[in-house]
């Protein structure tokens, strides 16, 4: 399943015949919405040389590890997984776009029916939703509105046909709200209403079926991903307990490359199902709140390395070095490198909670005859808060420097430029409009201030279903794993302190394979200690070794869960996955250590 493509409504691409050989009719289509220059040939061709060059460095390496046959099988699937991963790329994030885009859809419907209620005009209707909104439904509805412009339709139904496949409850809105058209007076308002219930309802329903579908892929996610995983790491000690050669080169294989690779694809599958999310607000570097402090990122997270690394070295084991300075350095770095992103994401957050209020409060005053103007210094009087503060700065602009609702809120030097809210650029748009409708557009305001509850609503019913199954995922990331890993770890060590020769010749062997010195039958020498030969050489499975595996494991399923989570109940926003999986490093990786210290010295 793709998105919708930027360009003709038959999903074909411009200047491209329909018989192009190079690259499916899929990527095509990806690459389009995506808006990329890159050809669909470019893509392949770039695909196909990844694959070679990914699968003679895993012959080449693989090869010394597990010999050549193994090794050559393993080069040839990682080789044609790359070639896939490339190829499957784009329509991956072309469906990650549309799940987005889809997110706006009872915004925009809204939009038009707010817009139909002061003048009866699709056109009209079209324009306004298509002007005050952004994204790639507002953009496809401006080229839709730009191509009828010349003709008797407002383009409406084009767009409608375009987005039918992905979300039929569009293609009813949009025939609703071309019925209210032409229809009388007294069955407008009805038509206009089941319009935006039909959307509101198709994203409900939506959202509840792929709350029901998706339990099974997590849970399936959740036991080969987590359980067996972890649970091999359990059996390592057992198995060098009882003489079973383990070698160093395929633990750190297998969940270090094929594990992590297999949950990435695993994620982003799951993010590519689902249907709808609610696009956050897009805060770039250009926002005069969030200033370019990448070095001081960088900085802050190579010292609380560097500490947490001596630390953990100090109190700890010298193996726990790298773990704890690459867990803590890393999530430093995210928390600091996104922490004006997210005071931003905060203040617009609470401007959009209070702006149903702010609606009301306008809306009343207008419907009673106030201007516009004055009434929207009203609200910025009555009420608290961040909303109240950007309306009582609009309103003294207003008054102060005589310029139109738009001026005061988004001219130059604006209190709503910084606030890059789709809610609070479409709740301005709609007040300039009013500034002309006068009192007739009282009620519509009202109408909207119902609308924004009901949105607010819908998300905060989304996101609580969907954390009944994303609940699981980030519990298991930041404790359950790194409770087990550490306790695993501490088992391995603890053979070290056994008697081998008093569990028999299976359990020196075993001793030897960890590399934990419990024998030495060969009269060399101790095979080293828990804190010795970090490498454990290429066949040899040493704890320290095994605790950075381990460890490494626990902090990539720390990211990958917790983005995962964060994706499936809130949509892919960069800012709120960088802060939770900031937050998740360094707690895993506490976690870790601690489960370390504390099982070995229960041992």
């Amino acid at each position: 399943m793709t998105g919708p493509v930027e360009g003709p409504a038959d999903g074909s691409v411009r200047g491209r015949g329909d018989g192009d050989a190079a690259g499916s009719a899929e990527l095509r289509r990806a690459i389009a919405f995506l808006g990329w220059e890159t050809p669909a040939e470019r893509v392949v061709e770039v695909g196909h040389r990844a694959g070679v060059g990914a699968g003679l460095l895993s012959v080449a390496a693989l090869s010394l590890v597990v010999g050549p046959v193994p090794g050559a099988l393993a080069g040839l699937a990682c080789g044609l997984t790359a070639t896939h991963a490339v190829h499957r790329t784009p329509v991956w994030l072309g469906e990650l776009r549309r799940t987005r885009a889809l997110g706006a859809a009872p915004g925009l419907v809204g939009r038009l029916v707010l817009r139909m209620r002061l003048d009866p005009s699709a056109e009209r209707a079209v324009r306004f939703a298509a002007r005050t909104g952004d994204g790639p439904l507002a953009e496809g509805l401006a080229r839709h509105e730009r191509g009828s412009a010349n003709g008797p339709t407002s383009g409406l139904r084009a767009f409608a046909r375009e987005w039918r496949p992905w979300f039929p409850a569009i293609d009813r809105a949009a025939a609703l709200v071309r019925t209210a058209a032409s229809a009388p007076a007294e069955r407008r308002g009805r038509c206009l209403d089941r319009a935006l219930d039909a959307t509101v309802t198709g994203t409900t329903d939506r959202l509840a079926a792929f709350v029901g579908e998706v339990r099974g892929p997590v849970s399936a996610l959740y036991a080969f991903g987590v359980l067996l995983p972890l649970a091999l790491i359990a059996l390592l000690p057992a198995a060098a307990a009882s003489g079973v050669p383990i070698g160093a080169g395929v633990v750190t294989g297998l969940y270090l490359g094929v594990l992590p690779a297999g949950l990435l694809a695993a994620s982003a599958w799951l993010l590519s199902r689902r249907p709808v999310a609610f696009a956050p607000p897009s805060i770039d570097g250009d926002h005069p709140d969030v200033p370019e402090r990448g070095r001081r990122a960088v900085a802050a997270g190579a010292v609380s390395g560097v500490v947490a690394a001596a630390t953990a070295a100090r109190l700890v084991a010298g193996w726990t070095a790298l773990v704890a300075g690459a867990g803590v350095g890393t999530g430093a770095a995210l928390l600091v490198g996104v922490r004006h992103r997210r005071a931003v994401l905060s203040e617009i957050r609470a401007v959009e909670r209070g702006l149903p209020d702010a609606m009301t409060v306008i809306g009343g005053d207008v419907a009673e005859g106030v201007a516009a103007e004055t009434a929207i210094a009203n609200a910025g009087e009555r009420l608290d808060g961040a909303t109240g503060e950007l309306f009582e700065r609009a309103g003294r602009r207003s008054e102060t420097l005589r310029v139109s609702v738009r001026e005061a809120f988004l001219g130059r030097g604006g209190p709503a430029v910084p606030v890059p809210s789709p809610r609070v650029r479409g709740a301005v748009a709609l007040l300039a409009v009013a500034a002309r409708e006068g009192r007739p557009a009282g009620d519509v305001l009202l109408e909207l201030a119902d609308q924004l509850e009901e949105l607010r609503a819908l998300e905060t019913d989304a996101r609580r279903q969907l954390a009944t199954v994303t609940g699981t995922l980030t519990n298991t990331a930041a404790v359950f794993a790194p409770l087990v890993g550490g306790a695993t770890v501490a088992l391995a060590t603890g053979i070290e302190t056994v008697d081998a020769g008093g569990l028999g010749a299976g359990a020196t062997a075993g001793a030897d394979v960890l590399g934990v010195g419990g024998g030495d039958p060969a009269g060399a020498g101790g095979a080293g200690t828990a804190e010795g030969d970090a490498g454990g050489g290429s066949g040899t499975l040493s704890v320290p070794l095994l605790g950075r595996v381990v460890g490494a494991y626990v902090l990539i399923l720390a990211a990958l869960l917790t983005a995962l989570a964060t994706g499936l109940e809130r949509g892919f926003d960069r800012t709120l996955v960088a802060y939770r999986v900031g937050i998740a490093l360094p707690t895993a990786t506490a976690t870790y250590l601690v489960a370390f210290v504390g099982a070995e010295a229960l041992l």
